[in-house]
């Protein structure tokens, strides 16, 4: 098929458009840059750079898509608190150009969205598609806001389009600086010599997956008649537990900074799976321990 990934040159977009390439699509790629490398394009995907907010009518013009997976984003939290403003512009209004240009090309679309983020507090058990949605940032809250778009465009003009609530996704590829998950940030500061910094008694937790599996359902995705997915393993890992498979994975164990817990910070944050089991035949198949030492071989050959 012909695809087109937007943020194709970041961390789970670039892996997506590995996985297209390898099974013979036809792969675009639209990506400013900002923060996606030109290196993690794939031989064989076309890059276009360009921004979702003000190129994407012409990207699709050219590259005519049948599917776009829909990864580009401002996906920094810390920014999205000190600029509602352009996390808005990025992630509703950039999503908003997206969905017009698939509309005119028939195009279905496949939103990256989060789960931890839109749905706060996990409360007694794993958040479900239909959970109360509380988000404490301005990410979740734009992530959610997309995700009603692409509802409403469901709805009003008969299309198919799918949000998938990722969990925390690591893996090779992800930088250890900006926007980085922590277990990027952990090993980034372990390569360098530097000491982990844990916040709070370290017992909070979150829903950690590979980001082999991300592509997966993603990719499952493609054949969903519409809707929202979590996209998560359905277990818990506390940040120390967390430190703990790390630095196992790593061979080496500092001591790590204890610091104050910070302001609006999750305590707990895990998806139920059991949707996407049922609807794409999904399942998380990387155990954490297989995940992460995967993601420190990379991390440790690219240092």
């Amino acid at each position: 098929m012909r695809a087109l990934v937007t943020g194709g040159a970041g961390f789970i977009g670039s892996h997506v458009a590995d996985a297209l390439v390898a099974r013979g699509d036809e792969v675009h790629v639209l990506d400013n840059l900002a923060s996606g490398r030109r290196e993690n394009v794939p031989e064989g995907a076309r890059l276009r750079e360009a921004d979702i907010r003000s190129d994407a009518d012409a990207v699709f013009d050219q590259a005519r898509p049948e599917v776009c997976f829909h990864l580009a984003a401002q996906a920094d939290v810390r920014v999205s608190v000190d600029r509602p403003d352009y996390d808005a512009d990025v992630n509703v209004i950039g999503t908003l150009r997206v969905l017009e240009a698939a509309r005119r090309h028939g195009t279905k679309v496949i939103f990256a969205s989060t789960g931890g983020a839109i749905y706060g507090e996990a409360g007694d058990g794993p958040a479900r598609e239909d959970s109360e949605r509380r988000p404490l940032a301005p990410y979740g809250t734009s992530k959610l806001a997309a995700e009603e778009y692409l509802s409403t465009y469901n709805r009003l003009h008969g299309a198919h389009h799918v949000a998938l609530r990722y969990g925390n996704v690591y893996g090779p590829r992800q930088d250890p600086h900006g926007e980085a998950g922590v277990v990027a940030i952990f090993m980034g500061l372990l390569l360098d010599g530097g000491t982990p910094r844990i916040y709070g008694d370290g017992r909070q937790t979150r829903d950690y997956v590979f980001v082999a599996d991300i592509v997966d359902a993603t990719l499952a995705a493609v054949d969903h008649g519409g809707g929202v997915l979590n996209v998560g393993t359905g277990r818990e890992t506390s940040v120390l537990e967390l430190y703990d498979a790390i630095t196992a994975a790593a061979g080496t164990r500092p001591e790590p900074e204890l610091a104050p817990a910070r302001l609006g910070e999750l305590q707990r944050s895990v998806l139920d799976p059991e949707l996407a089991a049922r609807e794409l035949g999904w399942r998380a198949q990387r155990p954490l321990d297989e995940g992460l030492r995967a993601t420190w071989e990379w991390m440790s050959a690219h240092a």
